[in-house]
């Protein structure tokens, strides 16, 4: 019952208990894994769980594998052999998930047994992402590395965390100050997506200190965070907290409403200059080769309208604003891969000419991805048809906000990350992998998230860890054995018949948790936090 499906699964003799005499021994290379599991299992087996002689051991070692893959072998022992560290932290998950469920409540349980099995296992894809935006609803320190750790037990390992936007800017930029003063702070919100405003200041940001414990945290559990600065468009918190940085005279506030903003930088070199040197910043904070600026959602009204703007198409040579938006990502293509680093834009990039080296997300149609693998560019398959977790998941009315297209956990199993129209092509090779988004405009807690990401987010996993044949059906079974673990956990799911009465109407009659109470669940979480 294992989530992804691994490649090869097959019973052996024998049986495996954890209790508080179980060892667990690694080779050097992997005893940065061997702690981690420890500290998930020595809470449930009642022991420390350290070398020496006891009942059964749990052995990590390394062989002739790829750094992600491994081969779980369990019976009166269990060993995990794995091509690096990687490879063995993803074996202790499936280890951990061939165990009950009570091995995910961090709490004593007693003997705890697993039947012997084989398990041969790794991933289809490179890049098995999700996007947790951040800028439109700010989720804490905490709430972020409660994700990390879901998504961890999901083997996905690309954490893109969308940190700007026209309604919250969300990382502190040391060298302009009023970015977070001012960027990361609103005097109300919209509620719904045509709804009134809610009249409630929102905001918060997260110190450098804050991003680098995010950062070390989400690398220790084999997941890479992918920092989104959005620029030109997007950008309207930015432009609030400096005005010289827009193309208006009067000044803005940061965005209250959702949708697509007229407001966007203006094209000067001191603008530029602004974004490297926050860029700079950015670098130090985040290892990832790869970073995202966006390029999304440009309305050129401004720039139209703009004599600087107007004069800087006619010193360049270029034949209109397609083409302006595609010479300022240049700016920064050229900026980043002098550093080592490798942009990546929403498929409105290719509009206007290409960057050289730029990666494309391409999230409106599959015809932005066959594009640019078609030129050669690297690819990441966000489909929002198939991976938005903002959309809706029943046609109902019980939805908390119903909006857009109904996405079912059905409906995200049937993704297939290879486009069809690059199948047989040797372009395929360019897609990266997937990854689907936890947009918040609509989603203003920790709690929302919980009840829009899963179980999408375990249907999603199977498609860019497992093979390309789907068994639904088969899928649906382990899904029920998966949903007991989310349960131990405390994800607040969707139920398969729908949301509950607190889910949909907070406040009510009946419902099991106030939002103080949730809050002290993710307190206590948070206290085993290593």
């Amino acid at each position: 019952m294992i989530v992804p499906k691994p490649v090869r699964q097959e019973p052996r003799p024998g049986t495996f208990v954890l209790d508080e005499r179980t060892s667990i021994v690694a080779d050097p290379a992997l005893s940065e894994v061997a702690a981690w599991l420890r500290g998930e299992l020595a809470p449930v087996a009642g022991g420390e769980l350290l070398p020496g002689p006891g009942s059964g051991t749990i052995r990590l070692t390394t062989g002739d594998l790829p750094p992600e893959a491994y081969r779980l072998t369990v019976g009166q022992d269990v060993e995990i052999v794995a091509g690096g560290p990687a490879g063995a932290f993803h074996g202790a998950q499936t280890l951990r998930q061939l165990l009950p469920p009570a091995a995910f409540r961090k709490a004593p349980a007693g003997p705890l047994t697993v039947a012997g099995t084989y398990v041969e296992d790794e991933p289809r894809f490179a890049w098995r992402g999700c996007l947790l935006d951040v800028a439109r609803h700010f989720l804490t320190k905490h709430e972020v590395l409660r994700f990390v750790d879901l998504m961890a037990l999901h083997k996905l390992n690309v954490l893109h965390l969308h940190l700007t936007d026209d309604q919250g800017w969300r990382v502190e930029i040391r060298r302009h100050p009023r970015l977070t003063e001012v960027g990361a702070w609103r005097k109300e919100s919209q509620v719904g997506w045509n709804g009134a405003m809610d009249g409630r200041p929102h905001g918060g940001y997260y110190t450098q200190d804050d991003l680098r414990e995010i950062v070390a945290y989400a690398a220790r559990r084999h997941i890479t965070v992918v920092p989104e600065i959005d620029l030109p468009g997007h950008t309207q918190a930015a432009i609030a907290a400096y005005p010289e940085l827009g193309n208006l005279d009067t000044p803005l506030e940061v965005g209250t409403t959702w949708g697509i903003g007229v407001n966007v930088l203006n094209v000067e070199d001191s603008t530029i200059k602004f974004f490297q040197d926050v860029l700079d910043e950015v670098l130090e904070l985040f290892p990832s080769p790869y970073i995202v600026l966006g390029g999304d959602e440009v309305r050129k009204d401004q720039w139209r309208d703009s004599p600087a703007a107007q004069r800087r198409i006619a010193e360049l040579g270029l034949r209109d604003e397609e083409e302006l938006q595609s010479w300022f990502i240049r700016q920064f293509d050229g900026y980043l891969a002098a550093r080592g680093r490798r942009l990546v834009g929403w498929d409105e990039i290719l509009e206007g000419g290409l960057a050289p080296g730029a990666v494309v997300a391409s999230w409106r149609s599959e015809l932005g991805a066959v594009a640019a693998a078609r030129s050669g560019h690297d690819v990441i398959n966000c489909a929002n048809t198939s991976l938005y977790f903002d959309y809706r998941q029943g046609p109902g009315e019980d939805e908390p906000v119903p909006f857009g297209t109904v996405l079912t956990v059905e409906d995200v199993y049937a993704f297939e990350p290879i486009p069809a129209e690059l199948r047989g092509d040797p372009a395929a090779a360019r897609v990266l992998g997937a990854q689907c988004g936890v947009w918040t405009e609509l989603i203003d807690s920790g709690r929302r998230v919980d009840y829009m990401a899963f179980p999408r987010l375990a249907a999603f996993a199977e498609t860019v860890w497992s093979s390309a044949e789907r068994d639904l059906p088969g899928f649906l079974d382990r899904l029920s054995e998966h949903l007991r673990r989310l349960d131990a956990i405390g994800v607040e799911y969707r139920r398969a018949d729908g949301p509950l009465p607190w889910q949909t109407r907070p406040g009510v009659p009946g419902r099991p948790e106030t939002d103080e109470q949730w809050q002290a669940k993710l307190d206590a979480w948070t206290s085993n936090l290593r």
